[in-house]
């Protein structure tokens, strides 16, 4: 009998899917009784919790979000209980009510798909319209496999789905099962006192702790900037790349890191506009002008725009773009330039700042994204490639850009990301004879 009963679950699931894919299906092949639509209901919300448990980063469970999920279930027997009514058949409102939620998985694999994509906001709404109405066109094709209704007596089905939807999604939209600690979160970090006054302090202390360059020696200086703290990898990424270049070019006690991040506010002064431009002019002011050399590297998410995302709440940050940044270094009169950008679309830094004594070099071209910003890694795809691979084996800035791009293209490609980042390499005359007088990494 148990077994029986489960393989009325795979039945219902299977068919659901089926009628979701829109694949052939008949209505004989769902199993319609008040325990399986029970069973079905209790499998839904063990996927979805399974779901979003999966794709949380941690957090506290969030009980009411599965108040609201409950609360959907007599809206749906309700929905099913109008469909049966008009076309007079009462009889068919169990068999509504599990069609209508047997393609539940499907959807739910698919919204996790989607969270998981690495898509700028414009296409990721798009992605999640085209969701509802794929979940709207299935929801139709279902009232027509389960009642027989022709076109001309869809319409007052398909309104009731429809307004099914919209409360769904207007009226008691599903919250989120898991929610950040409020101990851990963002704003309590920058809303302390202690780390609200260190603030001024650490940047003023790791400012002076700059030492001023040595005449007659071409050094290094390096500047990096992470001003997103939603997404832990720039932080983790912006250490390891100050690493490295400390290490392989001599820059310990030439560097600095602007990094926006709840867990370092006592450790980095924040990336903002304006720490940004105060940094470059205090560099500036240690390194001989003539003689030295900035690299300033930053690593962020990007938008079509060339903007670079800024999040360190509660602070409302301004963002920072190819126009921003191109007065800050103009201001602070750096010559030598190596401008390093790991962002989504930072092709677009590449004209307003390229020019005789800058090199420029970008994670993506102007109209492409780049890619592995996702929580939990290390490393975006180009600063690894780059830094961690390319650099050391190639021993200077320029020889290392194509060892990095092709070793990124092999990435997209195995991973079938598309369309590819496309890295992009401005080098300016003077510069490229100019780094021939930097040190090599040893």
């Amino acid at each position: 009998m148990q077994e029986r009963f489960l393989s009325g679950l795979v039945r219902n699931i299977s068919a659901g899917t089926r009628l979701a894919l829109f694949l052939p299906v008949t209505w004989s092949q769902f199993r319609a009784t008040p325990g399986q639509f029970a069973l079905l209901t209790v499998f839904n919300l063990f996927a979805w919790l399974v779901a979003n448990t999966l794709q949380a980063n941690g957090g506290t469970l969030n009980p009411p979000a599965i108040a609201l999920y409950l609360t959907q279930i007599p809206l749906l027997l309700l929905a099913s209980l109008l469909i049966a009514t008009a076309r007079r058949n009462g009889s068919l409102m169990l068999l509504m009510a599990v069609s209508l939620s047997a393609s539940d998985l499907a959807f739910e694999l698919a919204g996790a798909a989607l969270l998981g994509a690495q898509t700028d906001p414009q296409t990721q709404f798009l992605l999640w319209v085209a969701l509802l109405a794929w979940g709207w066109l299935v929801a139709v094709r279902a009232i027509v496999v389960c009642t027989g209704a022709t076109w001309t007596q869809l319409p007052v089905p398909a309104i009731v789905i429809t307004t099914l939807m919209a409360l769904s999604l207007l009226v008691l939209p599903r919250p989120e099962l898991w929610v950040p600690d409020p101990q851990h979160s963002a704003p309590a970090a920058l809303t302390s006192e202690e780390a609200f006054h260190a603030q001024g302090e650490l940047i003023e202390r790791q400012l002076e702790a700059i030492r001023p360059g040595r005449p007659g020696v071409t050094e290094l200086y390096f500047v990096g900037f992470a001003p997103d703290g939603s997404q832990d990898v720039f932080l983790r990424e912006m250490r390891s790349v100050r690493d490295i270049v400390d290490r392989g070019f001599g820059t310990e006690g030439h560097s600095i890191s602007l990094i926006s991040n709840p867990a370092t506010v006592n450790e980095f002064p924040i990336a903002t506009a304006t720490n940004l431009r105060r940094t470059l002019a205090h560099v500036a002011a240690r390194m001989n002008k003539d003689e030295d050399v900035l690299l300033l590297y930053v690593t962020a998410h990007g938008d079509q725009g060339h903007g670079l995302s800024a999040s360190a709440p509660p602070l409302e940050l301004a963002p920072v773009n190819p126009a921003v940044l191109a007065r800050a270094l103009d201001e602070a009169g750096i010559k030598w330039r190596v401008l390093v950008i790991s962002a989504c679309y930072s092709g677009g830094f590449i004209n307003p700042l390229k020019g005789d004594t800058t090199l420029i070099i970008t994670a993506a071209a102007a109209d492409r994204q780049s890619f592995g910003c996702e929580s939990g890694n290390d490393w975006t795809h180009f600063g690894e490639a780059y830094f961690r691979k390319a650099l050391p084996q190639a021993k200077s800035f320029i020889e290392a850009f194509p060892i990095a791009a092709k070793a990124v293209a092999e990435r997209e490609i195995a991973e079938k990301l598309i369309p590819p980042s496309d890295p992009q390499m401005s080098v300016g005359r003077a510069i490229a004879e100019k780094l021939k007088e930097l040190p090599a990494i040893p």
